[in-house]
């Protein structure tokens, strides 16, 4: 936001520099990036001075150049070389002298230098008003009041105005700042705390009245929710025109291009007061203003030629016939102020910051107006603003008001209430201060203080004070205004020393995390934020289940996550598009769904491996990534944990094409496997992914429980493998649970440990090996006892799955 030192003054007269000034922005919290000169012609003349042309007679070795002498205010006349056609002895002329820096109309600079010019020497130049920046005329050099007196500085002449121009990082919060006005009221409180007793001054609207009451425009507001106040008045005989220099300067001051007389004193009213306005050509208004939203799909031309289709819930501003403008968004082609309009209806309105905000949105339009108006504005000026900026356009552009104020104004918007205390301020900030400069900070800050207490303050704060709606707000205001400076801090050095358990949650991932970026991991911190549409690549994730943003910031950030793994796989197609194709990532991250029974979110930690294993090197052959080798991983990840009383189970998610999950106590403690080559396509990843997802929440809760054991068994476990030779639909799942069935006791675990399918099998067949463990925890099983299991087992096999041994 820029700030015009020079309108600034308009509201509190100081004589402060602009660094005093912008040290206490600063201190305020409206941070001063940088301040500008600002200067209405580039340069400021700065070099040019009135020279009085004593001599002009013909160039001896060319037709179309004079030499003249010139009194510029020295001792002796200089000598110019001149090719303009009207100069003549007499005159009194602008002269760049020897060094004086000139633009063009690029804005290049060029200096003026002492040089000949066909044999004659010639000490500065006689310019032109385009050459000096002054219009655009190149007919001839500009000839001055002979009155003027030689070696009068040009910058006198034609009052260059001078300026400093404040840039501010302003904080979104901020909205009651984002106008002089709201600064002015700033910079004064922050000066009453520093004992400059300041007065603030406001634009007066004493001589607004009605001239004639000839031309009165109702206004309808059908949903006063979304516009709470809507002021509007007719203003008739005006004259469309370029606008005075002085407004012409203060709108470039702040980097706005002047548009006319109307559109400029509009902006000039929006950066004074922080409230936009609009103006319609009231010859272009059928019937009376209609404040509402309109069907979905309904089209409209903007000011900027562009058809836009509109929302639903889009608020308008239209007439009897249709859409007049976007309300407080961006104005409409039809209805805008052009050179030919000599009436207008001048809008003032405060509409719903919410609404505002998602149309902008919805339509990629920032304007200054919805730049406020989404913020947050004061809802008390909308009146006051409007009267102003009619005064203002009769000054610029004539003309008379022809109608009264037309108010819809049905349920006022209310001051908030705060209660402080007193205790809580000192315990805040560190150190007590005076009750006084308290109460003496709020009111200056045109926080109302209605009751006082030895505890407290009763406070009434204004509407516009958006971001001022707590006790902790308001002894922020108390702080900043009061001076981050002016606090006092010990000498003492405190420590404490925090008592949390090895197991606290940042301690183990930073455990884990170390021991995965040992063995060449990446850790890599996704936006939990993503688009809907991502719940359709996966059955197990459901629609129904995204958690949505009200006021998304665009569709690809609408959705909280339901998966890791769709932000992990954004990340690999980023690096594969830019040659880094070896990938080992991890996040450690959150999950968010919607259910009926309410809102829930699930930490995880998730793997993801994809292309070779190591760099490429004349002493290692190039291997690739496999699913054994991001098993490996994740049992080093739980050996580390001290999670060993696992098993194996078939993986339930559809997002892997071969996969498997680790059980504890029968809770999924790990899903890992081979991404879908038709989930990576939408990515554009054409190589192998592997992911691991780890339930971490599980995960705390074993690490963090109770110690339980179990003694060692006596006996020993026993295992034996089958290599099965079965029909490629059959699935581990499927070989699992019919293992359990078979043999309920004794078998204590499954694995599958190797797949193969290969052109040496028969066609639709594939061979699984399986190893499998029995125990018995009374007795040392004999070879007999395994034989007969591993017989039942095999048996079953054949006769279920139609399997058999390889």
């Amino acid at each position: 936001m820029k700030i015009s030192y020079n309108w600034l003054k308009q509201f509190i007269k100081t004589d402060w520099t602009s660094e005093q000034t912008s040290e206490l922005l600063t201190d305020l919290g409206l941070e001063v990036e940088v301040v500008e000169k600002y200067q209405s012609i580039k340069g400021g003349l700065e070099g040019v001075v009135v020279g009085h042309v004593l001599t002009c007679e013909k160039h001896p070795d060319a037709d179309r150049l004079k030499v003249t002498t010139v009194n510029i205010g020295l001792e002796a006349p200089v000598q110019i070389v001149c090719g303009a056609a009207n100069v003549a002895a007499g005159q009194k002329v602008p002269v760049a002298t020897i060094g004086t820096i000139l633009y063009d109309k690029e804005g290049a600079e060029f200096t003026i230098k002492k040089g000949k010019i066909r044999g004659q020497e010639s000490h500065g130049m006689i310019c032109a008003e385009d050459e000096l920046g002054l219009g655009t005329s190149h007919d001839g050099i500009m000839v001055l009041d002979e009155n003027l007196v030689p070696g009068t500085p040009a910058a006198e002449v034609f009052k260059i105005a001078n300026d400093e121009v404040f840039e501010i990082g302003l904080t979104p919060n901020r909205a009651d700042a984002m106008s002089h006005y709201g600064t002015a009221r700033d910079l004064r409180a922050g000066m009453l705390q520093r004992g400059v007793n300041v007065e603030l001054i406001t634009p007066s609207v004493s001589n607004f009245r009605v001239d004639m009451r000839t031309l009165k425009i109702d206004v309808n507001v059908e949903d006063s929710h979304l516009a709470p106040r809507y002021c509007g008045v007719t203003i008739s005989g005006i004259t469309v025109q370029e606008s005075p220099a002085w407004l012409q300067d203060r709108l470039k001051a702040i980097g706005l291009t002047p548009k006319n007389n109307i559109v400029d004193v509009t902006n000039y009213v929006l950066h004074e007061l922080g409230q936009p306005l609009h103006a319609f050509d009231a010859a272009k208004i059928n019937g009376k203003v209609i404040v509402k939203t309109l069907p979905e799909g309904t089209k409209f031309i903007t000011l900027d030629d562009v058809e836009r289709t509109l929302h639903k819930e889009d608020l308008m501003i239209c007439d009897e016939k249709g859409p007049l403008c976007i309300a407080g968004v961006f104005g409409g082609k039809k209805s805008g102020v052009t050179d030919g309009t000599t009436t207008i209806f001048l809008e003032s309105a405060y509409f719903d910051p919410v609404s505002i905000r998602k149309t902008a949105k919805r339509h990629q339009l920032n304007t200054d107006a919805s730049f406020r108006f989404e913020r947050g504005i004061d809802p008390t000026i909308t009146e006051y603003a409007l009267k102003r900026a009619a005064l203002l356009i009769q000054e610029v552009a004539g003309g008379k008001i022809t109608s009264d104020v037309v108010e819809v104004y049905p349920k006022k918007v209310e001051d908030f209430s705060v209660l402080l205390n007193f205790s809580h301020v000192y315990k805040i900030i560190g150190q007590e201060i005076p009750k006084d400069t308290i109460k003496k900070i709020l009111v200056s800050l045109d926080i109302k203080v209605n009751s006082v207490s030895d505890s407290g303050l009763g406070l009434t704060i204004p509407a516009y004070r958006v971001d001022v709606q707590r006790e902790i707000d308001v002894i922020e205001e108390i702080l900043r205004v009061y001076g981050y400076n002016n606090i006092n801090f010990s000498k003492k050095f405190n420590a404490t020393v925090a008592n949390s358990p090895r197991t606290e949650d940042y301690k183990v991932q930073n455990v884990i995390a170390s021991q995965l970026n040992s063995q060449g991991f990446h850790e890599m911190m996704a936006n939990s934020l993503t688009t809907a549409a991502y719940a359709k690549l996966s059955a197990s994730l459901k629609e129904e289940h995204n958690v949505t943003m009200l006021n998304p910031l665009s569709g690809d950030l609408s959705t909280m996550r339901q998966s890791l793994l769709f932000s992990g796989l954004e990340a690999i197609s980023y690096n594969i598009n830019r040659k880094n194709s070896d990938l080992k990532l991890f996040e450690f991250g959150k999950t968010y769904h919607k259910y009926l029974t309410g809102y829930e979110e699930h930490k995880h930690l998730t793997l993801l491996i994809s292309g070779n294993r190591n760099k490429e090197s004349w002493t290692n052959p190039q291997k690739t990534t496999d699913f054994f080798l991001l098993k490996g991983y994740v049992k080093a990840v739980l050996a580390r944990l001290g999670i060993d009383k696992i098993s194996n189970a078939p993986v339930q998610s559809d997002i892997f094409s071969e996969g498997t999950a680790i059980c504890y106590n029968n809770d999924t403690l790990v899903e890992m496997g081979v991404v879908k080559k038709s989930i990576l396509k939408n990515f554009g990843i054409k190589q192998d992914v592997y992911y691991a997802d780890f339930n971490w929440d599980l995960v705390l809760k074993i690490i963090t429980g109770k110690i339980k054991y179990t003694e060692i068994p006596k006996y020993p476990e026993v295992r034996r493998d089958l290599a099965l030779l079965i029909d490629q639909a059959t699935t581990y799942e499927s070989i699992f649970n019919l293992a359990k069935q078979t043999e309920k006791s004794l078998l204590k675990d499954i694995n599958l440990f190797d797949v193969y399918e290969g052109n040496k099998l028969p066609e639709g067949k594939k061979s699984y090996a399986l190893s499998f463990t029995i125990q018995d925890n009374t007795k040392t099983l004999t070879d007999a006892q395994i034989d007969k299991i591993m017989l039942k087992l095999q048996q079953t096999f054949e006769t279920e799955l139609g399997a058999s041994l390889r």
